[in-house]
């Protein structure tokens, strides 16, 4: 994992089976777009979060596709439905091919 680049997660710990959650999403990450220059004139490299995936229980939730455009430190929110205790995982993949996961689990009762 890349110094600096920080991933935070908030989601329920606990939900009824069959419950729709929300879950927010927050990546610490400087997201140069390629297209300015530094000091001496030399373009700074591209450097972006590209993809965001979630998976629960190894089955797709949400998988995202990001442009140069994205803004610095992106966020994401979006509703899940919980069929069943387990996991939700989160990938971000960035240009420079550091990978970033967080795992978070969810019981039902």
């Amino acid at each position: 994992m890349a110094s600096g680049v920080k991933p935070r997660v908030k989601a329920p710990k606990k939900a009824s089976a069959g419950e729709v959650v929300t879950i927010k999403t927050l990546i610490s990450h400087k997201m140069e777009s390629g297209q300015r220059k530094d000091g001496s004139g030399n373009v700074i490299p591209r450097s972006i979060i590209n993809r965001f995936t979630c998976e629960f229980n190894g089955q797709s939730v949400i998988d995202i596709v990001l442009a140069p455009a994205i803004s610095t430190n992106p966020y994401f929110e979006f509703d899940a439905t919980i069929p069943e205790a387990g996991d939700l995982k989160f990938t971000w993949y960035d240009d420079d091919g550091d990978v970033y996961e967080d795992t978070k689990s969810v019981a039902v009762g």
